[in-house]
């Protein structure tokens, strides 16, 4: 089997270790790849919102299925000249994926199938803006409409603040990021889970659920960013959460999507608070979530190729149930120096074989890429995911940072308490 992982990122890292480790796959190519994933798929430069570029890559290696990482692609559309070639594609279209795309499309369809989440106002003015703040009062809960790479949301208690983000939302042209709106939310009290889902289009598989933590620093402090780090299982999680969530949000929604002929196929990403009145859906998103996709399919022992085949061929429901590591994962993430603001790039990755050398970690690769010399750079903003397994929780996270503590550039930064609570 031949297969085609379209991204740049330690999501996409992690689907290729995953596929490399599968028998059935007897190619792997990455579209356009970093320096770490060169280690296992050949990589091809391409840019990935190019639909016709990537069908045509996809056409001459004679892929037989074609993961899409990202979100970009996906609501760029990049699977459908895919499909129209006869390529069996793990991503959801142009369409769909603006469940992801648009968060006043998410709340339709979630109104449309009675899922539950925050209530919310769409505002395409200042003044509709400032009359949902006051409506719902402290923290305020400010999101970019269209994408914002994990950092378009603002939660603050600062009024000012929040008034300004949805100000910069609702100025922003058509088309752009913020697409001229803004959704305004009442805010969620409780834990955060995150709840992956496979599915066909009718059938919906959920994976394990994963908890990220998305501020910058130590204690959920600091600005909110694309993810500092993950781990799985969630030892305090109420029993039949999964089976909950399935039932509640999960297929609901893929029911609605095919109800309105845009049928959802690929990973859907159900982003959970665990609030005082019950479960809510805090977002969606159409594609693996980073940096839960390093330790959900560190414990998934299932074949992963044949999974997603599956997802893009519509027989989900011919598979044996999944199968799980029992033991936990944790993922540290390192950040170049100014994320998320303004991230340094550019600096030498020393340490990365040491980080590995013992096999008690993992490195996932992000924003990285080879010098002229054959050196590895930092070239972004999250630049490596370090990842272990253990018995336990503190198992986990204790091999995790002994190799992050391995690995260094300038200016490295990353928070020393992920699954720190939970292992205690």
């Amino acid at each position: 089997m031949k297969v085609l992982v379209i991204g740049t990122g330690a999501r996409e890292h992690a689907l290729c270790r995953s596929l490399s480790q599968d028998p059935a796959v007897g190619e792997l190519h990455c579209a356009p790849g970093n320096a770490g994933i060169a280690r296992l798929a050949t990589l091809h430069p391409v840019d990935q919102l190019d639909g016709a570029a990537v069908t045509a890559l996809a056409v001459r290696l004679g892929a037989d299925l074609v993961v899409i990482g990202p979100e970009a692609p996906l609501v760029a559309g990049v699977a459908e000249p895919l499909r129209a070639a006869g390529i069996p594609v793990f991503g959801p279209g142009k369409e769909a994926a603006q469940l992801e795309g648009s968060k006043a499309f998410a709340k339709d369809v979630m109104a449309g199938a009675a899922v539950p989440t925050a209530r919310s106002y769409v505002c395409t003015t200042v003044a509709e803006a400032a009359e949902a703040l006051d409506a719902f009062g402290a923290p305020y809960v400010v999101k970019d409409d269209g994408l914002a790479a994990g950092k378009g949301v603002v939660v603050t208690e600062d009024r000012a603040a929040a008034l300004a983000h949805a100000e910069a939302c609702v100025g922003a042209p058509p088309g752009s990021r913020g697409r001229g709106r803004v959704v305004i939310e009442e805010y969620l009290d409780g834990p955060e889970v995150s709840l992956f889902a496979i599915t066909d289009g009718t059938t919906v598989l959920p994976l394990v659920p994963a908890q990220d933590f998305k501020r910058a620093l130590d204690d959920d402090r600091g600005p909110n960013t694309g993810g500092m780090g993950a781990y799985t299982p969630l030892p305090w999680a109420p029993e039949g959460l999964v089976a909950e969530v399935l039932e509640t949000v999960l297929q609901p929604t893929v029911d609605e999507l095919r109800r309105r002929g845009t049928p959802f196929s690929g990973l859907l990403y159900a982003g959970l608070a665990l609030t005082s009145r019950g479960t809510r859906v805090i977002e969606f998103n159409a594609r693996f979530g980073d940096p839960e996709t390093q330790v959900v399919l560190a414990r998934l022992r299932t074949p992963l190729a044949g999974v997603l085949l599956a997802a893009a061929n519509g027989t989900l429901d011919e598979l044996e149930p999944l199968r799980w590591s029992e033991e936990a994962a944790v993922t540290v993430v390192l950040a170049s120096e100014g994320y998320p603001a303004d991230p340094r790039t550019g600096d030498p990755i020393e340490g990365l074989d040491a980080a590995e050398a013992d096999g008690t970690a993992f490195v996932l690769h992000a924003g990285t890429r080879v010098g002229a010399d054959g050196e590895v750079l930092t070239a972004g903003g999250r630049v490596l995911s370090v990842t272990a397994t253990g018995a336990d929780l503190a198992e986990a996270r204790a091999k995790a940072y002994a190799g992050v503590a391995k690995i260094s550039f300038k200016g490295a930064q990353h928070r020393t308490d992920i699954a720190l609570k939970a292992a205690r």
